[in-house]
């Protein structure tokens, strides 16, 4: 199983030194930096794409993903427009997690219907489907179609957990909310409907004393057959280098 990390601390305040955070992530081992789409919740946490652009910017070769984008916050063409721009800079190492999202505060600071989530999600995902493959569509022309259309993986529950193995190229599961027991029945669901990639996201590391239970549960999400985990740091917590020893 491969580890990776989130770019920016949820709990931090701006400024947020961005690349030497993604250095340091990827000189301590981890091989994957991810961003979540968060906005109307108090702090500050940055746009995804501009963060990832920085980190594409100073690093190679390692994977950058959103975990995730609530697509039904953003106009499918606009979330195109900034995936294909991110292509030109990062290549091939872009890994699009999206979502419906699962926080109201979000969707009454951009007034989006919270309500209608999951089924603006549906149009708006085979939309962005369409575009990133294409790089246009009936309605709009962004620009030749890249060469590589980063793959779509779903953060889902309930029965998007069989939808993530059926119509998406991999499963997000937010381990910020969930238990360890949880995460694991789903995750038996997703490969008993032929999910491929399978990643346990945002496992939160906020104390230097919640080393001491990270070490059993990587190992179990490792042993249970998930792909990948992303580890949430705390600025207050342990290091990644204390936390990449771990596993």
């Amino acid at each position: 199983m491969r580890l990776g990390a989130t770019l920016v601390h949820l709990t931090d305040a701006p400024p947020y030194d961005v690349a030497s955070w993604a250095r340091r992530l990827v000189a301590a081992g981890f091989e994957s930096l991810w961003m979540p789409h968060v906005v109307g919740r108090g702090p500050l946490v940055p746009d995804p794409f501009t963060t990832l652009s920085v980190a594409a910017a100073v690093t190679d070769d390692v994977e950058l993903g959103t975990a995730t984008v609530q697509l039904p916050l953003l106009h499918p063409v606009d979330v195109a427009h900034r995936v294909l721009s991110l292509l030109s800079v990062c290549g091939d190492r872009l890994t699009l997690g999206v979502s419906p999202g699962s926080t109201e505060a979000d969707y009454l600071a951009l007034d989006r219907d919270y309500a209608s989530r999951f089924a603006t999600f549906r149009q708006q995902a085979d939309r962005l489907r369409v575009l990133l493959t294409d790089g246009r569509d009936g309605h709009a022309r962004l620009g030749p179609a890249p060469a590589h259309r980063p793959d779509l993986l779903l953060g889902s529950w309930g029965v998007g957990v069989e939808r993530a193995a059926r119509d998406f190229e991999g499963w997000l599961a937010s381990g910020y909310r969930s238990t360890p027991d949880a995460i694991v029945a789903a995750h038996e669901r997703y490969r008993a409907a032929g999910g491929t990639r399978a990643i346990v996201c945002a496992v939160p590391v906020e104390d230097p004393d919640a080393l001491d239970a990270l070490g059993p549960t990587l190992r179990r999400y490792a042993r249970e057959g998930f792909d990948d985990a992303v580890v949430l740091l705390s600025p207050d917590g342990p290091t990644p280098e204390e936390v990449r020893a771990r596993f």
